[in-house]
């Protein structure tokens, strides 16, 4: 079913521009870009791509290369989003496959996304015990540019929890019935939002410089230690919501 549309004056007040409206009675970009923040805010809180730039702004190459990190994990959440925008673009019609398809698939991630989470929580290391770190962090603090810009492409476009969050905000926004540049403009704020942790730890780097190392090492250091707890809750919750939505579309 395509979004109501209801006139609104324009300007000059001889006229009416239409302007779509969701049947909730929101206008549909307020109503998508609600949809896509918890998905965001989740991929922004991964521990590990916060790590991951800290690491390397810490390196002899670090203003260089946490750039192109951060623009190698825009572009991997900006593709994603877009590709899942275009192959589920008649999402907004409860009626159509697409729309079937993508509450399955809601179903599928949260349930998915739930069993990881409890599957983190179990794992987490125990009080007394250090947490492991991931291999790929070995040599971050001396990495090459195109490693930096292609490593932060993977972490953010082919991480699997992040394709499925990115996917469930895309959908969400296709169900909100956005279009043309609301849709353009849903997309850029889940992608900056999703960002906003790399993003800032890049801005105090340059910001701050040498007074700023301290503070994003502590940074670092409360992510390893509480990556796990962090990843779990994370993931149950957002699990749990992605579940909700799917059963309440399949339900319609």
């Amino acid at each position: 079913m395509p979004p109501m549309v209801r006139s609104v004056p324009s300007r000059e007040g001889d006229s009416a521009a239409p302007r779509p409206w969701s049947l909730e009675g929101e206008p549909v970009l307020i109503q998508a870009i609600g949809a896509v923040l918890p998905a965001a805010l989740a991929v922004a809180l991964s521990p590990f791509p916060l790590i991951g730039i800290v690491l390397i702004l810490a390196g002899p190459q670090g203003r260089r290369n946490g750039l192109l990190f951060t623009a190698g994990w825009i572009a991997g959440l900006g593709i994603v989003a877009t590709l899942v925008v275009v192959v589920f673009g008649g999402a907004d019609d409860p009626e159509s496959p697409s729309s079937a398809i993508a509450d399955w698939g809601r179903v599928l991630a949260g349930v998915a996304l739930i069993v990881l989470g409890a599957r983190t929580w179990w794992q987490r290391p125990r009080a007394g015990n250090e947490a492991a770190k991931p291999r790929w962090m070995a040599s971050l603090d001396d990495v090459s540019a195109l490693r930096a810009l292609f490593l932060g492409a993977l972490l953010s476009g082919a991480n699997p929890k992040n394709i499925v969050l990115t996917a469930s905000a895309a959908t969400s926004i296709v169900e909100a019935g956005a279009q043309n540049g609301d849709l353009a403009v849903a997309v850029t704020v889940f992608v900056l939002v999703g960002s906003c942790t790399v993003l800032g730890a890049v801005i105090i780097h340059l910001a701050g410089g040498r007074r700023a190392e301290s503070f994003l090492d502590g940074v670092r250091q409360f992510m390893i230690t509480n990556s796990a707890v962090i990843t779990a809750m994370v993931l149950l919750l957002l699990g749990a919501n992605i579940l909700g939505d799917g059963l309440t579309g399949l339900g319609r």
